[in-house]
């Protein structure tokens, strides 16, 4: 039995099998890529899930949360630390906002930025409005924000006070708002939803929306956050700013830590007692996401960013005209890129993932109708160019 058989057995017999895992346990990382308990070496284009946005085990971040491991790994929040002031001056620094709630997580992220919502609005207002095909988190609130229906299945009755507008619909969405609504609740690119870009025009409508009827705008930026889409947040590339934005996935480079962002007169309906995360904001988590924001944010890194994810989508077009009846365009914002499928193409995305997998290479299948590429940000041409090598021979094979 090999190392991977043996650990997939004993993981089996006492984890809940919540998760459709691959036949491999990951043991160690560096850069762009992960090897197994079999020492089998993966080119990682899926990082954790946007997470490892700075690769595994990134010298810098390692260092950093060995060092601060030694002085300090938990303290409650109803003591100051210096790691999280850090972290949160970082966030006011290069953001809209103006205060900062960290936790552990985008769900909670989410969650938080819900409750917020509802206890600044007047007292009849809590409804959220989120967008069909929207993707917020696995918690109850979060599921019932999410616009999916396949990740309400089994967990109904679902909390109260969510609705789904049509995506691209603003007529429609402006229709649904009613003296209830509180916030609208929205991903400037939907991520599990299919690498769906909201476009400039429809989220400056959906901003003006907010604005006309009095309603808080909250974008999720879990997953387009922090660098991924060439800025540090994906609406500077489109001009709307939120009143409420959420993060996580990448700002700690892999550590659990999620913040909600708002500016000061939003933040004040928040007082003690109305919400709390006893992790929230951990020593660790926080001095790890200071030194990944900070190299992030490192002069030229961005402006990568958006290089390497055009030259990537642009290999992907070519992808799309070589294999059209699997293929039918790329799409996305900086490093999270997506390969649209056609009808042929989705009933094999799975076998198109599986085969990568086979090959050593990393993705995954999003929205039931793109292949998803999400790679660390420090990814090279090189690296890319690797994996479209093997993408072509895969699709090649399926489509033969």
């Amino acid at each position: 039995m090999s190392k991977n058989e043996e650990l997939k057995k004993r993981g089996d017999a006492v984890i809940v099998g919540s998760y459709a895992r691959y036949p491999a346990a990951m043991v160690s990382g560096s850069g762009c890529r992960l090897t197994d308990a079999d020492g089998r070496e993966y080119l990682d284009f899926l990082s954790g899930i946007a997470v490892c946005a700075l690769g595994h085990c990134h010298p810098q971040v390692s260092e950093t949360i060995c060092t601060q491991a030694k002085k300090l790994v938990h303290a409650s929040n109803l003591y100051y630390t210096q790691p999280q002031i850090e972290l949160a001056e970082l966030i006011c620094a290069h953001s809209f906002a103006e205060k900062v709630f960290f936790c552990n997580s985008g769900a909670e992220a989410n969650e938080a930025a819900i409750k917020l919502a509802r206890i600044h609005s007047p007292k009849q207002r809590y409804k959220v409005i989120s967008l069909s095909g929207s993707f917020h988190g696995r918690t109850l609130a979060t599921v019932a924000a999410t616009g999916q229906p396949k990740f309400h299945q089994g967990f109904e009755p679902l909390p109260e006070g969510f609705c789904y507008a049509p995506f691209g619909d603003l007529k429609a969405l402006e229709a649904m708002v009613d003296e209830t609504t509180c916030a609208i609740l929205c991903e400037p690119l939907q991520g599990e939803g299919g690498v769906r870009p909201l476009a400039k025009e429809y989220l400056a409508g959906i901003r003006s929306i907010c604005d006309k009827h009095g309603l808080l705008l909250i974008f999720d930026e879990i997953q387009t956050g922090m660098g991924r889409t060439g800025t540090l947040f994906a609406h500077e590339q489109l001009g709307i700013t939120p009143d409420i934005m959420t993060m996580a996935k990448a700002l700690g480079n892999g550590l659990p830590i999620g913040a909600m962002v708002t500016r000061t007169d939003i933040a004040a309906s928040f007082v003690p007692g109305t919400h709390a995360s006893t992790f929230g904001g951990n020593p660790v988590a926080s001095a790890a996401g200071v030194t990944t924001l900070k190299i992030i944010l490192e002069e030229g890194f961005l402006a990568g960013v958006l290089e390497k994810g055009l030259y990537f989508r642009e290999l992907l077009a070519g992808l799309a005209e070589k294999f059209p009846n699997l293929l039918t365009t790329s799409r996305g914002m900086g490093l999270i890129v997506a390969a649209v499928l056609t009808e042929k193409g989705i009933s094999h995305g799975t076998d198109i993932v599986n085969a990568m997998f086979a090959r050593g290479y990393l993705m995954n299948f999003a929205g039931n109708s793109v292949l998803r590429f999400v790679p660390p940000l420090i990814v090279t041409k090189a690296e890319i160019d690797d994996f479209v090598a093997v993408l072509t021979e895969v699709l090649a094979a399926i489509d033969a």
